[in-house]
């Protein structure tokens, strides 16, 4: 994938982190994809950590969608098959597109490594408003995994044959 000649273009990201037992002391993923983000030169304009609660999420995640300021929202939690998991619940009513794909890689990803457990991954991308959103499990190697194999390059405007910046609301 040719990047040359072409200009990156920031994008303006806000972080939440589901989780019942996570605080601002030891949101390790949470704190791993704002400093991933800042580093590939994206702007994390907001953040958030709330307990794994369908309303809750769905309340934070409407806000982000609805602000003009936001563009991407990278979610990390809530993901797995225990009963007690709501974020694809909270997330898929709001999607105007779901990104199927993203899914079905980041699980491909993740076999190779912890193998049949990636089995039990619903992690789900979307977009709602002109607004990205990804979520991924919320341990800090499925994020890493999601961020530098997946979401880092089509955050690229540069990324071709084709990334997910143009599809984005403007400021």
């Amino acid at each position: 994938m040719s990047k040359a000649n072409l200009e990156f273009q920031a994008t303006r990201i806000a972080v939440l982190t589901v989780s019942d037992r996570r605080d601002a002391s030891d949101d390790t993923s949470g704190d791993y994809l704002r400093e991933a983000a800042s580093e590939a030169g994206h702007q994390v304009i907001d953040h958030a950590i709330v307990p794994d609660n369908l309303y809750r999420i769905r309340a934070v995640v409407s806000s982000w969608i609805a602000s003009d300021d936001v563009q991407v929202i990278l979610i990390n939690g809530g993901t797995g098959f225990y009963s007690k998991n709501s974020t694809p619940e909270a997330l898929l009513p709001l999607f105007d597109r779901e990104v199927e794909g993203f899914g079905e890689v980041f699980r491909m990803l993740s076999w190779e490594e912890i193998g049949s457990a990636a089995l039990q991954s619903r992690a789900v991308a979307g977009m709602a408003n002109q607004t990205l959103i990804f979520a991924v499990p919320g341990s800090t190697s499925a994020c890493r995994t999601a961020w530098e194999r997946i979401i880092c390059e089509q955050l690229d405007a540069r990324t071709r044959p084709c990334q997910f910046v143009s599809h984005l609301k403007k400021a």
